[in-house]
Formats: structure tokens, sequence, C-alpha cells
């Protein structure tokens, strides 16, 4: 088979948009603002197909498996595993600021900040209804609207129903599951000709960030930047390493596996942008159809690692930065409050910022107004937490599927570049028995 010349290969054009889009919104800061459409289409085009791909993955995975018992247990399953990681990620990020301090030396006095810069997103915040609201906003106004407003639980829980519904049916639902998982095919050819659009959405987004928020925007919260993406990196690697390798795969294979999906995310500053080539890749790897569109979509909701991080390493930060101590019981409630709150925070740019907002709500001695200390740089942490969550999302795939014996490690290993185990070839030709 004849190779690709390297500058056809997506991961390289991404690159170089990414490096483009730097240097036109450094020396060309105007220019690089006016791109900023170029970015927000591609993120839309992404989005617009989300919806579709989600509902066919979701509705022939369960179709597939017959069993209802199963479809709870696997969902069961996914939301221990997001609970557990979720809180580790929580408390490594309260860790990580008591160790490494990023706010100390500050000495920043609450009352000279200027309020109105973050009104909007505490206003936003605190305009939510709680975890009743939350539920209540899962479920849509209408079959069609759960494919309109934009949301991916809304969508997961009619693709979970109708799957459901066709499972119980048996042989009359056979030619609907037919149809769609031809239109699902469609779907994802689709998803290929947006996928090849990448770059020009990288260079669009990067080209803007720098140009409106500059690179020297960085160097006064250095600390901070430094102290998350180190934090994340080492979750990634070390955290979800040690879940990896005891799941029988190499952390760093898997990074290069989704590199393409990795640099897409860098580049957009969400984690949206690549779920549906997540999602494919992911069934390449050998997990089955239905494992990977009931975690993948729940997890975009409800296993946020990076978003989890960066909101108790953000609270602290601003709490040592305006020389507010928090109690030992105040951490705690936070540590409680951040694991609601970041429910339904997807990995689109500036949801972070809000459930921010909803947390320090609760924890009043840290003022909302220092949340300006942060607002210049969040643009460039929101890129860390998108690439931590997709990250955390994948590993939490794989480890559902082979904790349901729904893995091929014979393709797993293929396809990461691993030997193959005669065990486990054994294991896979027993399993398809």
């Amino acid at each position: 088979m004849k190779r690709k010349p390297f500058y056809r290969i997506l991961y390289v054009q991404v690159i170089a948009a990414i490096f483009a889009g730097v240097l036109l919104g450094h020396f060309l800061p105007g220019d690089g603002i006016a791109m900023k459409p170029l970015g927000d289409a591609f993120i839309k085009l992404v989005r617009m197909i989300i919806s579709p791909v989600i509902f066919c993955t979701v509705v022939t995975g369960i179709a597939s498996m017959h069993d209802m018992r199963k479809v709870g247990r696997v969902g069961g399953k996914a939301l221990l595993y997001f609970e557990i990681v979720s809180t580790v990620a929580l408390a490594i990020g309260l860790l990580a600021a008591h160790l490494l301090q990023p706010g100390k030396g500050f000495n920043v006095d609450p009352s000279t900040l200027d309020a109105s810069a973050v009104s909007g997103y505490a206003a936003q915040a605190t305009h939510g209804e709680g975890l009743a609201g939350f539920f209540m906003h899962i479920i849509p106004d209408t079959f069609v609207g759960a494919f309109t407003q934009g949301d991916i639980l809304p969508v997961l829980l009619i693709a979970m129903l109708f799957g459901s519904a066709l499972a119980v049916m048996g042989e009359p639902a056979k030619p609907v599951i037919s149809l769609i998982e031809a239109l699902s095919k469609a779907f994802f050819k689709i998803v290929h000709v947006i996928t090849s659009l990448a770059p020009i959405g990288a260079f669009g987004a990067m080209a803007f960030t720098i140009g409106k928020y500059g690179i020297e925007s960085l160097l006064p919260m250095m600390k901070l930047i430094g102290t998350f993406y180190l934090t994340a990196f080492l979750f990634v690697t070390f955290g979800l390493g040690m879940v990896a390798k005891a799941c029988g795969f190499s952390i760093f294979r898997f990074l290069a596996f989704i590199k393409d999906e990795l640099l897409i995310v860098l580049g957009t500053s969400t984690s949206e942008a690549a779920l549906p080539q997540l999602m494919e890749k992911l069934e390449r790897l050998g997990c089955s159809r239905g494992i990977v569109g009931l975690v993948v979509p729940t997890g975009y909701s409800f296993n946020l690692d990076g978003t989890n991080i960066y909101m108790t390493l953000a609270v602290l930060f601003l709490a040592q930065a305006t020389n507010t101590y928090m109690t030992a019981m105040q951490e705690v409630t936070l540590l409680a409050v951040t694991m609601l709150t970041s429910k339904g925070s997807t990995g689109v740019t500036g949801a972070g910022f809000i459930t921010l907002a909803a947390s320090l709500s609760v924890v009043p001695t840290v003022p909302v107004t220092a949340m300006v200390l942060i607002l210049g740089i969040d643009r460039f942490m929101s890129e860390c937490r998108a690439l931590t969550n997709i990250v955390g999302n994948g590993v939490a795939t794989i480890v559902v599927a082979s904790w349901e014996k729904e893995l091929d490690r014979g393709m797993l290993r293929a396809q990461l570049g691993m030997p193959q185990r005669v065990e486990d070839m054994e294991g896979e030709r027993r399993l398809k028995s």
C-alpha cells in the first residue's frame, strides 16, 4: 500500500496550521482575531453531526445487545468508574494546589478587582436550578427537540429508549436496525469530510486566541498554567497510565493512536470537536459498538477529568492569591460541590469558567470577583482541560469494554502496535465461539 506524502497526513497539517495561527495572531493580532469565524465554523460543523452520530451508534449498539440487563450493567459500571476517577482528579487538583501553591505571593486585594468583567459568568452560574434542574434538562420537550438543543445527554436518553425498544421487538425491528446502520455509515462519511477541514478550524481558533489575548498575557500566570499542565500530565501518564496498564495496554501507545484527535482538540480548545472520530477509533481498537455508544457520550458529561483538576486547583489558587484562608471542612465541601457542578459541563470553551463560578458561590470566603485574575488565561487552560477529558473518556471506554469482556484484545494490540499474546488470541477465539 502506497504511503501518503507527509504533507497530506492530518496531524502534520494540524500542527502546521496551529503554528501558522500562533504566528499570525502574534505578529498581526488584528488579522488573527478576524480568523475567528474559521474556528467557529469548524466547531459548528462538528456539533451539527454529533447528535445523529450518537443516536445511530447507541441505537444499533443497544439493539445488538438484546439483553436489557446488560445495558443497565454497562451503564452502572461506567458511572461507577466515572465517579471514582473524577473524585481522584478533584483530589489531585487540591493536592497540587497545596504542594505547589501557584497563588502564593500575589497578595491581591479583592476590593480592587473589576467585578464587571466576570459578572456575566457569575450570573449564568447562579441561574441554574440545582440537581433537579440538571436531570430535568436531560429530558427534551419533544423527540426532535433532543436533536436541536445541542446537548448530548437528551440525545443519549432518546437513543437508549429507542434502542431498547428495538431490542425488545426482536425480528420485526431488523429492517429498522439495518436502516439505522446504513445511516450511521453515511454520517461517519460526513465526519471524515468535516475532519479534513480540521487544519482550517485549528488555524482560525489559534490565530484568534493568540491575537486576542496575546502570548504575553501568559507570563504573569505562568506558575498557575505550569501547575495545571504539569498536574494534568502526571494524571494522564501515571493515573490513567496505571489504569491502562492494569487493562493490558500502554497509555503512550494509546495517545499516539489518537494523536489526530488530540491535535484537533488542541487547536480548537474543545473536546467535542473530536467526539465522532474518537468513537470510530475506539471501535477500531476492538471495543464493541454498544460499549462505545454508551460510555463515550455519557463520559462527555460525567467523566471530565481535566475539568475536575482545574476546578479545585483554580479555587485554591484564587484563595491563595487573595490571602483567603480555607478550612479543611470548606475544602471537603468544595470537593463535594465540584463533583456535582462539573457534571454536564462539556468540553466547550467557557463552560469550565461558568462551573468555576458556580463552585465559588458555595465557598463564600473566596470572592467571585477574584475570577478576573484568570479570565485572560482561561482560553489557554481550556486546551489542557479538553485534552485531559478526551484521553480520560477513551481510557474509560476501553476499561468498561474489558470489564464486560467486550474488548477484542487482538485488535487492540494490533492497532496499538503491541506484540500479540497467545492467551489473548485463544481468549478471543473462545469469546467469538
